[in-house]
């Protein structure tokens, strides 16, 4: 599971959008959100394929819409995550190894931005925040024998946030 993502904010915690966001932390957001998930999952071809292994790519609602909090370069990192996880799909597939991603959407973790609940809680169909369990099965499912025919799916685990 690739689960590691950065996502900066301005000297005074507000989101960087496309207009201030230097080059640097462009590179700095890519390197981790999209190269590191690729290159690790390169490095273990052989034991994924000798483990019948899957991978899972941790992508975000924010790959998908404009999200208030997150930045732009995290958004389009999350973005090329996912078209990434349909290249790996096809490439890895055809190894014996299935590629997938989930995109979480507000998510009850120690990251929240201060005040996101209280914005963020009104576009969500189901009335809440997802948990991180509820993250974690997800994935588990993913791994499990029951999804052995799901390759380059997205699942969306957001309480209908993205409808």
């Amino acid at each position: 599971m690739n689960n590691a993502g950065i996502s900066p904010k301005s000297e005074a915690g507000d989101r960087m959008d496309s207009m201030s966001t230097p080059l640097d932390v462009w590179h700095g957001v890519f390197q981790v959100n999209v190269f590191a998930p690729v290159m690790l999952a390169r490095a273990l071809i052989e034991p994924l394929q000798q483990g019948n292994g899957t991978v899972v790519n941790v992508t975000s609602i924010a790959g998908s819409r404009v999200h208030e909090f997150a930045g732009t370069a995290y958004a389009a990192s999350k973005a090329a995550l996912s078209a990434l996880t349909r290249e790996m799909a096809s490439d890895f597939g055809k190894r014996g190894v299935r590629v997938n991603a989930i995109a979480p959407g507000e998510i009850l973790t120690g990251i929240l931005t201060p005040g996101s609940e209280e914005a963020m809680l009104p576009s969500i169909p189901l009335g809440r925040f997802g948990t991180s369990e509820e993250v974690a099965e997800t994935i588990f499912f993913l791994c499990n024998e029951s999804a052995g025919y799901i390759n380059g799916a997205e699942l969306h685990v957001n309480g209908g946030q993205h409808v």
